[in-house]
Order: structure tokens, then sequence, then C-alpha cells
């Protein structure tokens, strides 16, 4: 049986712990904040404000808490792909315990974003600043993971061809998107849709599953649905799961044109192509010297078994060759290398890679 786009009601970890292991491609975390009221909260007016009183944010203690975070944070692990990363947002009642969680259990933290409320609530009482903005980890799975999916480039193109900052400034839910029933918010902490529209296109393609471990009223999947990705949904309370339910099956299916919906093939992300294929397919030969970042005195020959071979006899990889001749401690042999066309100009080899990327079949 299928595990995508689905919503399964449980305990998370229980949930969680019956999916196949390395089966997700992204996790989107919104936990409870254990905000740890100890009073109602009232307006000037004196009109009391719909504050996060439910029963899912309330913990014994600290301890209690960790132990919590701990056990959902530990399944998510075992179900997330060794390509995967995973998000959690947070505020500060909270989320410095989450990161320090996220890394006893061996997450490597990529970033931290924070996500600046452009309408936030007020500080009735007037005792401490406004709250105007949450914090959100995103970690990779180790820290020798290697591939993980960043769409810097499209990410970059929604941003005016700048590049994306870590601070967002993004409307809290409201208006039409905000779900209510008689009159009344169905889930207190609604997370608006552009927020996790601008995680799903940076951190999956087309296609990707997305968990979702605290589904709540569904703002993940109906994104998902939107944009082409597949969701899973834990939730506890068979309120949310209706809401959810409902407002999915109101999005019509996504196009079946994937760039339509955020592919983008960036060098991270696309298909491994070793040095020697360019021999094999003819695109350089054995002999043929290659010059480094052009210069016509730092050159290196080509060998038929893909390494290249310096004046001195020195012998290794692109990349390795790179950095001696460069005086580099690390070099990418891809940027650095050039051969000569007939006519005198120097072609980085990186052209030729992505030549035979587009003209092999993935």
């Amino acid at each position: 049986m299928s595990i995508i786009d689905q919503i399964y009601q449980g305990d998370c970890c229980k949930v969680i712990a019956s999916l196949p292991a390395q089966s997700v491609d992204l996790i989107f975390a919104d936990p409870p904040y254990n905000l740890q009221l100890q009073h109602e909260l009232r307006r000037p007016n004196m009109t009391k404000v719909d504050a996060v009183d439910d029963d899912w944010d309330q913990f014994a203690s600290f301890e209690a808490y960790d132990q919590f975070t701990y056990a959902w944070l530990a399944a998510c692990r075992r179900v997330l792909k060794d390509t995967g990363t995973i998000w959690v947002i947070g505020s500060y009642h909270n989320i410095y315990r989450v990161g320090s969680i996220l890394q006893n259990l061996g997450y490597w933290f990529l970033n931290d974003v924070v996500w600046i409320k452009a309408n936030p609530m007020p500080n009735f009482r007037g005792v401490r600043f406004t709250n105007a903005h949450e914090t959100l980890l995103w970690c990779k799975k180790s820290s020798d993971q290697k591939r993980y999916t960043f769409n810097y480039q499209l990410l970059k193109r929604m941003n005016d061809d700048k590049q994306m900052r870590s601070d967002w400034e993004l409307p809290l839910c409201t208006g039409a998107e905000r779900l209510h029933a008689d009159g009344v918010k169905v889930h207190a902490t609604q997370k608006p849709e552009a927020l996790l529209y601008r995680i799903l296109l940076a951190s999956t393609q087309p296609g990707d599953i997305v968990l979702d471990p605290f589904f709540g009223t569904g703002t993940t999947g109906a994104v998902a649905k939107k944009l082409g990705r597949h969701f899973v949904g834990v939730e506890r309370e068979l309120a949310y799961i209706t809401a959810a339910q409902a407002r999915i099956a109101a999005i019509e299916p996504a196009h079946s044109d994937e760039e339509i919906y955020g592919h983008d093939q960036s060098k991270r992300t696309a298909r491994r192509i070793p040095f020697a294929a360019l021999l094999e397919h003819g695109l350089l030969l054995p002999g043929q010297q290659l010059f480094f970042d052009q210069s016509p005195v730092k050159w290196a020959t080509v060998l038929a078994d893909g390494s290249l071979r310096t004046s001195d006899g020195e012998r290794g990889s692109i990349h390795q060759i790179g950095a001696l001749v460069g005086a580099v401690p690390a070099c990418n042999g891809w940027e650095h290398w050039y051969y000569c066309e007939a006519d005198g100009r120097f072609i980085v080899i990186d052209v030729l890679r992505d030549r035979l990327r587009s003209s092999s079949p993935t």
C-alpha cells in the first residue's frame, strides 16, 4: 500500500515507526512550542486573546518536552533518505532545546532562517518586545552527507536575481486562507502557505515525498499538492484531519510538467559524469593538453584512464592536479581546466560535461 498523499491519525512516533526506512525526501515539522502560558492573555479593553492553550501544547516540565522532542526527531531520522533534509520551526520557547537535540542526534545544520512576521500579534501587556519572528532550522541528516536538494538558482530567480537571504518577511496566516468553523479558528497556529511554498521550492523536486509529523490543518499537504509534490501527514486530532482532508481535496491536481512546478537541475543534483566519460565519448582525446585557468604555462596532458599528468610527471585526477598546478588546497577541476579550440579559443571542460548530460539518457 502506498504511503503517499495520506493523513495518518495517531501519535507521530508510533506512526512514523510504521513507515519504511529512508522513504521521504523532506521533513517539515511544526511541533508544539511548549509556550508555558501561566494565565489568560487579555487586550487593553479586557477582551480575551485567543492564545495557544490546547492540550497538545502542555508538558509537565522541560525534561518531558525534551524526551518528546528526542523521540520524534529520532523517529524522523530513520525515515529520512540519506539525501534528504529536515526543517523545524519554533519560537524562543523551544527552538534552542530543539536545536541542541538535533545536533545530539547527528543532524547537521545548513541554515537557521528567520521568519519575520509582517503582521505580528502585539505585546498586549507592554512588558517585553513584540514577538515578531519565528526561527526555522534547516538540517541535513549527517555532517558527511554530500548530496541534498537546494534549488539555489530557482530561489535566486524568485528573488529578482539576488541570492535568497535567511530572513524571510512573510505575513501570518489570515483572511480566506485561515480555516474557521462556526466562526472560530480551527487551529491556533496555522502556518501561511507562503512559508511552505518557499521551503518546498527550496529543498524538493517535483514528485518528492514530504513528511509532516504535526500535520495540523494540512498546510504542508496543500502546498505539496499545488507544487506537484507528495505528502505524508501525521496528526492526533480528528478535527484537524477532517479540515485538512477537505482543504486538500478542493485543490486541483498538479500539472504534469515538472518545470512548471519548480524542477531545478543544479550541478549538485545533476547526474554524475566522470571525467573519463569525456574520453569514452570522444569529446577529449588521450594526449590532449588542458590549460589551468587558460594559462599557456600551466598545463597537463590527458591520459587514457582519465587522469592528468604534469610536465614533471606528477599524476592524478583533474581535481588533484588542479590543486597542485594552481597551488591551492582544493580545486574543482571542472571549473578550472580548459581545452583549446583550433581557432585559439579556450573552453572550460565543464561545457563538455553539460553537453554529455544533455545528449545522454538519464
